[in-house]
């Protein structure tokens, strides 16, 4: 009776471990940051109004994807895809090599394996998450996910308009991106109208474990209903000495009778011969948008061995 009783053990948790989905990626920049205090920014001789000014005016934080064009490095890009009951459904994964040869870009595929439902009939990917993640990141390189027919910066038809418009709020937040059904007037979070539903909270800490940082944080007051706005949270990581963004959460949430979105995402940069270069993306979102089919997904986009070509 025993051996009965563990066998059907044994086998009931292989099929459950068999069947365990896998958790998606959180992307939270508290997990590579090691955070020293709060901070009463006053004594640093700093005012909010000084971080915001940082968020609003900085263009490095964008300039920095654009930096990798003069880098040979490795992408590691892991995609997962999930079903409604969020148990996996689809599998991507690219290990690629970037290189510079007379000035034009090679890659080099190091792995590549996809698994589970991710193509169309037609050999496209089916997530437009990964369409817009190639426009938004990776207008220097290609990720390989979508090949790009118009030259960075172009843009054809609406799509590529919304996707422009997504790319400015993510490196140039607290800005109003008009254009947007229903969402414009939610993404001015500093703004007269939105900044009541906010609380701003600083800290310091070190990054990677040797920069010293401050660590901006815009979070939706308690007393607020997720409905007020759309930006839940945003975070950003400023190097002490330099005032360089260096990393950016955001958490954004929104519903609506034609919209539905939860999205996470975090962006962390770091030194590569003094100048700023990305080092890892993580995403994990759902969206449900207009005359697309809802999506589920989650991403680990992490760049190293980077060296100056």
């Amino acid at each position: 009776m025993k051996k009965l009783l563990f066998l059907f053990t044994f086998t009931l948790s292989v099929i459950c471990s068999q069947a365990q989905q896998i958790d998606r990626y959180n992307p939270d920049t508290l997990r590579t940051i090691v955070i020293d205090s709060a901070v009463n920014i006053r004594s640093h001789r700093l005012r909010a109004q000084d971080f915001i000014d940082a968020v609003m005016q900085d263009t490095s934080f964008y300039l920095a994807f654009q930096n990798m064009k003069g880098y040979a490095f490795t992408a590691e890009n892991r995609v997962f895809t999930y079903n409604k009951k969020n148990k996996v459904e689809g599998k991507i994964y690219r290990k690629i090599f970037h290189s510079n040869v007379a000035g034009t870009h090679k890659l080099q595929y190091l792995a590549k394996a996809d698994s589970g439902n991710v193509l169309k009939k037609n050999g496209k990917y089916q997530l437009y998450t990964v369409e817009m993640f190639d426009y938004i990141f990776m207008n220097a390189y290609n990720s390989d996910f979508v090949k790009a027919d118009a030259a960075p910066g172009e843009t054809k038809g609406k799509n590529e308009g919304y996707k422009a418009k997504l790319k400015t709020l993510i490196f140039t937040p607290g800005r109003r991106v008009s254009g947007i059904p229903f969402i414009s007037s939610k993404t001015e979070i500093f703004g007269d109208d939105l900044k009541q539903f906010y609380r701003y909270e600083f800290a310091r800490g070190k990054y990677l474990d040797t920069i010293p940082v401050y660590r901006f944080k815009v979070i939706r007051k308690p007393s607020s209903s997720v409905d007020d706005v759309m930006i839940q949270e945003m975070t950003t990581i400023f190097d002490e000495r330099t005032f360089q963004i260096l990393g950016r959460y955001i958490d954004m949430k929104y519903s609506n009778m034609f919209f539905d979105f939860d999205v996470q995402m975090n962006i962390e940069l770091n030194y590569f011969g003094g100048e700023l270069l990305p080092t890892k993306i993580t995403y994990q979102g759902n969206w449900d948008i207009p005359l697309h089919k809802e999506e589920r997904a989650s991403f680990l986009i992490v760049h190293k061995d980077y060296k100056k070509e």
